[in-house]
């Protein structure tokens, strides 16, 4: 039973109190983010402007809708994924914030697309997506509310695929900024957040011991990066699976086994797919795998495993504990998919800490606020996040954690720029 409302549709209104403490605590290690706030209160960049998010419903993204309303701003906000949502932060933000939240644990995939559609129903200015499920929807079955949309950002890798994929058809149909690819975005946030959470995850998911185990990590972008150096802290051995040479090379001379996934199957222990691609753990990996693995998703889609083989191949499954599923396979051997195959770090933990969301989620503030000014000069096309947004952002973090760094003298930043110094 949900509580639902002309302000949103969310699991439990009772749960407000518990969700204001939490979207309070995760706010004390987001100073990026409050000082763009401060000044967005002041100078309300986003009067008047409807911004539409489809992000994970947790208390630090409740922080980033704040800075946002506060900036004078119209928002709606619906979940990313079915399982991401904390249902007291989304009960909080629509009664006591009055932000209208359209986001339960658990939703199935109507449900789903049903709150996708109620935060386009107010035709908004601008997107905020997290998957490009938000801009898909547009794209497709909801044409009518592009009428007054300037521009949009994207959160993910998986997001920024698509996204390409439809501007490279010559499809999208407005300027989308890319804040995934933002270097005080992926450098951070893809790998260590991803990191720390993912291990967070399907430590509280299985209580496994990390040390010691084979963990196959399926992608070394930064969000494999970031898993493996946090396995590898935590004593296991792991092994990479990869596609591209160059990550590949990286991945070994970074002290990780690389190999193919078929021989990798044979012998790990704990599979992790980070690859935004579908399959990478599929029917022909299912089948060699030893007794007792276990295999997790985070991804932004549950497509990285095939389910479907997973339940052709054996003939029962069974609740081990919260978001652990057992598999009996015909030969006797037991294979434990996590998370139903969803983000792990979110659908059994609270997904990235605070202090790492806060330099993405300021990229998504101060990326509103550009657009805004500057929607009207872009093509139909994904953009980078302008250089000065990415180094305020390093510059305001690197303020809030009390760093001071050096810069160029005159006479420094003369010679850099002159082609007549040499020996």
């Amino acid at each position: 039973m949900t509580t639902s409302t002309e302000k949103g549709d969310v699991k439990d209104l009772a749960l407000a109190h518990e969700g204001v403490r939490r979207i309070k605590w995760a706010a004390r290690e987001m100073a990026v983010l409050r000082q763009i706030r401060e000044r967005f209160s002041k100078e309300k960049p986003l009067n008047g402007v409807k911004v539409a998010a489809c992000l994970h419903v947790t208390s630090e993204t409740a922080n980033l809708m704040l800075t946002l309303r506060d900036g004078g701003a119209d928002v709606k906000i619906c979940a990313s994924n079915p399982l991401s949502t904390q249902d007291d932060v989304a009960a909080a933000l629509v009664s006591e914030y009055g932000i209208p939240t359209y986001a339960v644990k658990g939703e199935d995939n109507d449900t789903y697309y049903r709150h996708l559609n109620a935060v386009l129903d107010f035709k908004p200015n601008i997107t905020m997506d997290d998957g490009a499920d938000l801009v898909a929807t547009l794209h497709s079955t909801r044409s009518e509310a592009m009428e007054e949309i300037i521009g949009g950002s994207e959160e993910t890798t998986t997001g920024i695929i698509r996204l390409r994929s439809l501007a490279d058809a010559g499809r999208l149909r407005y300027p989308i900024i890319a804040v995934n690819d933002a270097d005080t975005k992926h450098f951070f946030d893809n790998r260590y957040g991803t990191g720390q959470s993912t291990l967070d995850g399907i430590t509280r998911a299985t209580n496994v011991l990390w040390a010691g185990k084979n963990v196959v990590v399926c992608g070394y972008g930064w969000c494999g990066k970031g898993v493996s150096m946090r396995a590898r802290g935590m004593g296991a051995q792991v092994i990479v699976t990869e596609i591209d040479p160059i990550r590949a090379l990286e991945a070994a001379m970074d002290g990780n086994r690389v190999m193919p996934m078929a021989e990798a199957a044979k012998i790990g222990d704990i599979f992790i797919t980070v690859t935004g691609g579908m399959k990478a753990v599929g029917r022909e990996h299912i089948e060699v795998m030893k007794d007792g693995a276990i295999i997790a998703n985070s991804g932004h889609f549950n497509v990285e495993i095939d389910i479907g083989a997973l339940e052709e191949l054996s003939d029962a499954k069974q609740t081990a504990r919260e978001f652990v599923e057992e598999y009996m396979m015909s030969d006797g051997r037991k294979l434990y998919l996590l998370g139903e195959g969803r983000l792990i770090n979110l659908a059994a933990a609270e997904g990235h800490p605070s202090a790492v969301m806060d330099m993405s989620f300021a990229d998504q503030a101060l990326t509103a606020e550009y657009l805004t000014q500057t929607a009207h000069t872009l093509e139909n096309q994904v953009y980078d996040v302008p250089r000065d947004i990415d180094e305020e952002v390093g510059r305001l973090k690197l303020l809030s954690m009390g760093i001071a760094i050096d810069t160029l003298t005159q006479e420094q930043q003369d010679y850099l720029e002159s082609w007549e110094g040499g020996t």
